[in-house]
Parts: structure tokens; C-alpha cells; sequence
């Protein structure tokens, strides 16, 4: 590729362990990193020679529910669970403010037909009670399954929504799972689970891959006909004020009827030496959207 692969060599270490991460960049044993320490981040940057970048871009934290299993069977369950998160404390505390706050759709403010018109969803106690009223309950005892396999701060994120959910009488408990095999034996094995997605660059490609009826990764098995039949007109048409608010009308379906709890978007925070240069940096994945590699060089 012309202009590309300015590296003469290339080597991709994966260190798993968050604190020997941070620590071979701090050490200078490696020239780049991903996934930084989001607690030791501010640390790691005021070290000579080290620069922290983030970009806000498709990443969003997660929690399904098998909508065809009681309770989440139930939309006034489901929206009594969204009003009961504190989603301003997930960016404050979760992502230490590296991120931004989630609609319980996945479609960033970065990206094109994001439907930045829907109110904001807010902790909300004596809503989610009235929609707990709806569904017949006046309290509702829940279990959600939790590993750092999903996102970092998996499990201290869903105890906090744990602590947030008990004041409109929502007992969630949290069962602290494995990170082994995670993604094989709890993430759509069981009624609620922690989870993340790098996201999509473009609304048809998210919503095909995870909500349409018929996807192999749609994690809460939620069917709704005329989202479907949205997402079909959506990708035919050429107006683009038409196919804005097709996207827009389906960001709210999703928010106000599916079975995903979206809290938050995560920034991509990563680190390089100074020595490594590179132009503006894609936001659809870590990495320069996975193209550091070709795209990046030594200064």
C-alpha cells in the first residue's frame, strides 16, 4: 500500500494483566499500548516520554436481558431496570470520566443518524418504581452474572448498580463468575450478564450484527417486527433525511423496548512513546481502528 508500513518490524505482545500492562510501557519495554489502566492512567502520562491518547468512539458497555425469560420478559421490568442505573457515576467512577453517557441504544454521538434529539435517560428511583407498579411488583429480587472478562471494572460496576438499584426496590444480585470461558459458558447461556461491544462503524452494521431478529449475536434474543422491518427500509434508502429518521425512530425503539441496559460509552485510552507519530486517530476500533500498524511510525 502506498504510503503504508513504515515499520520495519512489527510485534504484538498480548499482556493480559492490567498493571504489568501499564507497567512495560512505564518502563519502556514496549513502544504502545491498549486498554490503559483507566485508575493509573493520569500517572502513566506525567512520566517523561510517554503520551496517553483516547478517542471517543463506538466501544459501549452492556447489560443483556433474555427478554424471553421472566422477568425481563416484561418491558416495564426492563425499563424499570434502565431508570435504576446511575449512569453518571458509571463515566465517574467506572471510566474515571473517559467516556460518555450511554441511551440504552448503541449508536455513539461520534456517529452518523445518531439520534441526538432522544431525552437522556437519568437515574430515575421513583420512576423505575412506577414501572416496578406496572409489572404487578411493588420490589423484584433479580441475579446478573459478572466477570473483567466483559469490560474492565465489570464487577465493581454492577455492584455499584447493585447499591444504585436497591433505593427503587430492585435486589440485584451479583454473581461474581469466572472471566474463563466467559464468553462460552455465561454471555447468552445465562437470563443477565455483563457485557461489551466494540461497536460497528455504521448503524445497519450494529444493528444487523447484534438486534435484528434473525442475528446470531443478538444477546437478548429480542424480536420486535416493526424495528426489523425498519432496519430493511433503512439500508434501501437513498434520502438521507428519510434514512435520518428511520435510524432515529429505531434508537428509540431500542431505548424504550429492548433488552439491553447500555449505561455508557468507553473511550479507547491507549499510550505510546514519543517517539511513535501518527495522524488523526480512527475511533471505530482500538489502535487507529486496528490500523496502527500500517498507519503509525517512528518519528
Amino acid at each position: 500500500k502506498p504510503g503504508c508500513a513504515n515499520f520495519d518490524e512489527v510485534k504484538l505482545t498480548a499482556i493480559n494483566d492490567a498493571a504489568a500492562r501499564m507497567n512495560a510501557m512505564a518502563t519502556g519495554q514496549v513502544d504502545a499500548i491498549v486498554r490503559c489502566d483507566l485508575k493509573t492512567a493520569p500517572m502513566l502520562e506525567k512520566k517523561p516520554g510517554i503520551s496517553v491518547l483516547q478517542v471517543s468512539g463506538t466501544k459501549h458497555f452492556t447489560y443483556p436481558m433474555d427478554v424471553r425469560q421472566a422477568p425481563f420478559n416484561d418491558n416495564n421490568v426492563r425499563m424499570a431496570l434502565k431508570h435504576a442505573i446511575d449512569r453518571e457515576a458509571f463515566v465517574n467512577t467506572v471510566l474515571r470520566g473517559y467516556g460518555s453517557l450511554g441511551n440504552d441504544h448503541p449508536i455513539s454521538s461520534n456517529q452518523n443518524y445518531h439520534a441526538g434529539d432522544l431525552p437522556q435517560r437519568q437515574y430515575d428511583p421513583d420512576k423505575a418504581k412506577w414501572y416496578l407498579k406496572q409489572a404487578g411488583h411493588s420490589s423484584i429480587d433479580v441475579e446478573i452474572a459478572a466477570a473483567d472478562a466483559a469490560f474492565n471494572g465489570a464487577v465493581d460496576a454492577t455492584q455499584l448498580y447493585s447499591e444504585a438499584a436497591k433505593v427503587a426496590g430492585i435486589n440485584i444480585k451479583v454473581n461474581r463468575v469466572s472471566p474463563d470461558g466467559y464468553w462460552n459458558n455465561v454471555w447468552m447461556k445465562v437470563p443477565w450478564s455483563a457485557c461489551y461491544w466494540s461497536g460497528r462503524p455504521t448503524a445497519d452494521w450494529m444493528f444487523s450484527t447484534a438486534y435484528a431478529a434473525d442475528a446470531a449475536w443478538n444477546d437478548s434474543f429480542w424480536k420486535h417486527g416493526p424495528f426489523n422491518e425498519l432496519l430493511l427500509k433503512a439500508r434501501a434508502e437513498l434520502d438521507t433525511g428519510k434514512r435520518n429518521a428511520m435510524y432515529a425512530e429505531m434508537q428509540q425503539i431500542v431505548s424504550d423496548d429492548g433488552g439491553v441496559l447500555i449505561p455508557m460509552f468507553a473511550n479507547y485510552v491507549m499510550a505510546t512513546s514519543d517517539k511513535v507519530e501518527h495522524g488523526p486517530v480512527a475511533a471505530n476500533w482500538a489502535m487507529d481502528g486496528f490500523k496502527a500498524i500500517e498507519r503509525w511510525w517512528f518519528g
